[in-house]
């Protein structure tokens, strides 16, 4: 088990084993943050689904209202007119035979790639490569879209959005934001996530789906998280 620091164990101080609101829970993340640098605010919630069961893995895309604090790095597999129209909207790269040759080799130097239908045949070799990283372009994630709302995608994209998935134990981790963003940024943000988490319950799955959740900084303790799974967190 690793150690913890004075200030970890100061913070800890802080908390209860009480199940917060989402109001609260995210003022307390807050204030228990104590890094020099801007700590990343995670959710972590425990569920009852089985990822063994391939009806019951649970992969979602959840949109970010005020982004992730990052700046993200897209990525398009397009070509003609529909590439053009991607530079013009802001895609960081578009890949052609150069691009798609150095992913292979082991460039992964972006966030999300979004790819066209028909390129979906060309690119389908580079799975090995994004596919363990996320980085492939998936239906399921609306990242494989048509050439008229390839601007729109990467619009949102842009704006920041999260992929939300089950790991091998049940659990869902994913980020809601920075600790700098107000405490209304992050509250519509975890709002939208846990909205999406509800929302994605595998339909054969019997009883409630959240365990247990937690909100935590990078650097701070957990605080745990009330979820009701008939409207969401509780505010």
């Amino acid at each position: 088990m690793p150690k913890h620091g004075k200030k970890y164990i100061a913070a800890l101080e802080g908390t209860s084993d009480i199940p917060r609101s989402a109001g609260d829970a995210v003022a307390l993340v807050k204030t228990l943050a104590s890094a020099k640098f801007d700590e990343t605010v995670e959710l972590h919630v425990s569920t009852s689904a089985d990822p063994r069961h391939a009806e019951q893995q649970i992969r979602e895309v959840a949109p970010l209202p005020h982004g992730t604090g990052k700046e993200t790095r897209v990525v398009v597999f397009a070509e003609g007119e529909t590439a053009r129209a991607a530079e013009a909207a802001g895609a960081d790269f578009v890949a052609d035979d150069e691009l798609i040759a150095k992913i292979e080799e082991g460039w992964t130097d972006f966030d999300v790639s979004l790819a066209t239908p028909d390129q979906m045949g060309k690119i389908g070799r580079l799975g090995r490569y994004l596919g363990r990283k996320g980085l492939m372009p998936n239906p399921r994630t609306g990242t494989v879209v048509q050439p008229d709302d390839i601007a729109d995608a990467i619009e949102e994209m842009k704006k920041g959005r999260i992929e939300i998935r089950l790991d091998r134990d049940a659990i869902i981790h994913v980020l809601v934001g920075k600790v700098s963003f107000s405490d209304e940024q992050l509250l519509e943000n975890l709002e939208s996530v846990v909205d999406t988490i509800v929302r994605a319950k595998p339909s054969g799955l019997k009883g409630q789906l959240v365990k247990s959740a937690t909100l935590t900084s990078t650097m701070g303790p957990p605080v745990k998280l009330v979820i009701d799974e008939t409207g969401g967190t509780e505010s």
